[in-house]
Order: structure tokens, then C-alpha cells, then sequence
């Protein structure tokens, strides 16, 4: 039996190792950008071998994509949340989120006017959204997955789940790539429900490749695999391109 002595938290492994703070090691634990080999370390309390060696990986930039007046849409990396990656942008408001692990699309509002005319198209359903991502499985034929969506938090930690006590949530895909035992979506949601994707893909056998929470681990990728690719609303039409390494699973 080992040692316990010879174990650690992470956090306070990694904090030693990379000279850095308990708490600046257990948030980029959290952020989900902290590796053992191939392998995420998920919890950073959890004990690991004093010897451990990790790799921490790099987080993006958010770019501008469009920007005038009353608007202006960014390139968000994986890795970071929707508050960090607006933080940069002083006096533009958020007016919508994206999950830590998702990049693309994000739209901020320069002005109040804009803001509220924003929010309301997002209440009336008035929002196109296409997002782009790799699911475990071969999806041969387009799709329309009308389940509803419960959320309930833990620990300040959102979880949803289909059940027939949620709300509406209603999602549209298509199939763009077959590689392997793999299949890449075009994916349009009609409802903007906590984890709606991932939720909803889970629950049709299609896990999204990368989604710790929801979905498959894969060795190939250190991300979870969902780009939100395009975004019109009140006349504009925003568009991100897929990160570098997005298609790393189109070789099998």
C-alpha cells in the first residue's frame, strides 16, 4: 500500500512546482487547464504522488471580430469564462455566456440602448445561433431534439439534465463530417437552456467529445469540442472561426 505521506493535494503540489500562489494554482485547476500526461486533473484538492510532474496549458486571447458603436463581438478562447474574457473590454456589457470550455461568438453592448434592445430579442427567441462540435458516434441524418431542461446548482456548480419538470429547450443538428466513430455537427439551438448542447446530445447517445461533464474524454483533444460558429441578431451577423486544431479529430 502507498504511502500517504508521499501524497499531496494537487493544488499544493502544483502551486510548489510552478512557484505560484495555493490559490492562483487551484484556479487554473479549476479553469481546467492543469494536465498529468494525456490526463485533466479535475479536482484540485484531490491527492496525487508528491513526485507528480504537470503541464499547464497556455489560455487564448478573446479577439475582436466586430466592433462599432453599440456593439461589439469577440473571438472567446476555451478556458476562459465570459467574465474574463470581457474583462479586458472596460464599459461593454455582457449579453449572453458561454461555458468555460466553449469558445466563439461572444457579444458585448457598448450603450443602453443597444443592451436592452438585445435582451429583448434574446427573450422573444429573435437570435440565430449555429454552433459547430465533435460528438462520439455516427450521426448519418439531420436531427431535432425537443427535450425539456431542468438546471439545479451545487456548490455553486450548474448541473442540468432532461426531465420533464424543465423547461422548453429545442435543438436542431446536422451532421457536417464522419470520421472514425466520430461525427462533427452543425448544431442550431432555438432556446438558450443551461448546457442545452451538451444536455441534449447526451441524451440522444452523442456525447460531445472533451465534455468532462457531459460527455467523452479523448487523449486527442484537452478541450471540449463546441464552437459557437455564428450569431445574427437585429441585423448583425457575427461569425468565429474555429480555433486551430478544432478538426484535430478528422483523421480517425
Amino acid at each position: 500500500m502507498e504511502n500517504r505521506e508521499n501524497r499531496e493535494k494537487a493544488y499544493k503540489l502544483l502551486a510548489v512546482q510552478m512557484g505560484l500562489s495555493n490559490s492562483k494554482a487551484k484556479e487554473l485547476i479549476d479553469r481546467g487547464v492543469v494536465y498529468v500526461g494525456n490526463r485533466k486533473v479535475a479536482i484540485a484538492r484531490g491527492e496525487l504522488p508528491v513526485d507528480t510532474k504537470f503541464r499547464v496549458l497556455k489560455t487564448g486571447r478573446p479577439e475582436p471580430i466586430f466592433e462599432n458603436e453599440e456593439v461589439l463581438a469577440i473571438n472567446k478562447p476555451a478556458f476562459l469564462t465570459s467574465d474574463e474574457a470581457a474583462a479586458p473590454f472596460k464599459g461593454a456589457r455582457l449579453l449572453h455566456r458561454l461555458d468555460r470550455e466553449t469558445s466563439g461568438v461572444l457579444l458585448l453592448a457598448k450603450n443602453k440602448s443597444f443592451q436592452k434592445r438585445a435582451e429583448e430579442a434574446f427573450k422573444a427567441r429573435a437570435v440565430y445561433k449555429v454552433y459547430s462540435c465533435w460528438v462520439q458516434g455516427i450521426v448519418s441524418e439531420p436531427m431535432t431534439i425537443e427535450k425539456p431542461i431542468k438546471t439545479v446548482k451545487k456548490n455553486g456548480v450548474a448541473y442540468s439534465k432532461v426531465d420533464r419538470r424543465g423547461k422548453e429547450a429545442l435543438t436542431h443538428i446536422e451532421p457536417v463530417m464522419i470520421s472514425g466513430s466520430r461525427t462533427k455537427l452543425r448544431v442550431v439551438i432555438e432556446t438558450g437552456r443551461t448546457h442545452q448542447i451538451r444536455v441534449h446530445l447526451k441524451s440522444v447517445g452523442h456525447p460531445i467529445i472533451g465534455d468532462s461533464q457531459y460527455g467523452v474524454l479523448s487523449a486527442q483533444t484537452n478541450r471540449m469540442l463546441l464552437h459557437a460558429l455564428e450569431l445574427k441578431l437585429l441585423g448583425y451577423d457575427f461569425r468565429a472561426k474555429e480555433p486551430k486544431g478544432f478538426d484535430v479529430l478528422a483523421g480517425g
